[in-house]
């Protein structure tokens, strides 16, 4: 009768093993209120903004997770600019997303080893022009689906060193 919650308790401490060695995330969201466009449809705006931080933040932490064990990625957002535009409809609004709006995003970032030393840090703006146009399986019908592969394609093409070393 014991053996089912043994079983389930050596199997939950196992599954976590991998996750203390694993590179973690810190984000901070930098005078938010100056945002380009972090506005909501019918949405209420507070919980929009949540939802929206909460959905980059981990996006952002599974990217990390990708890196070197013990490693952190700290960024800093300094402006968010969604893909597509949020226009008035009636008494309603709604995101209307088309070409002409790409999704942006700005922000510092810094690499930490193990021991806090900084290994690589930048200031970057990212940007897909061509956010339409590309193969995106991976988010499809996904919220913030062209911006997390905006994320993805900065993030292998910035860290291509880093996650060579990591599967090695």
């Amino acid at each position: 009768m014991n053996k089912p919650i043994l079983l389930a308790a050596f199997v939950s401490v196992v599954m976590s093993i991998p996750s203390a060695w694993a590179a973690s995330s810190e984000v901070e969201w930098k005078d938010y209120k100056s945002y380009r466009d972090i506005r909501e449809g019918t949405e209420n705006r507070t919980r929009f903004r949540e939802r929206t931080f909460k959905q980059l933040e981990d996006h952002f932490a599974e990217l990390a997770a990708q890196l070197p064990e013990k490693q952190l990625l700290k960024i800093v957002v300094t402006d968010v600019d969604l893909a597509g535009d949020t226009l008035a409809g009636g008494i309603n609004q709604m995101r209307i997303v088309k070409q002409i709006y790409p999704p942006r995003m700005n922000f510092s970032y810094q690499l930490l080893d193990a021991e806090g030393q900084e290994t690589k840090a930048d200031t970057v703006k990212v940007r897909d022009m061509n956010f339409m146009n590309s193969t995106n399986l991976k988010y499809r019908n996904k919220a913030l689906g062209y911006e997390k592969k905006m994320l993805d394609d900065w993030f292998k093409k910035t860290f291509s060193a880093e996650l060579s070393d990591s599967t090695k």
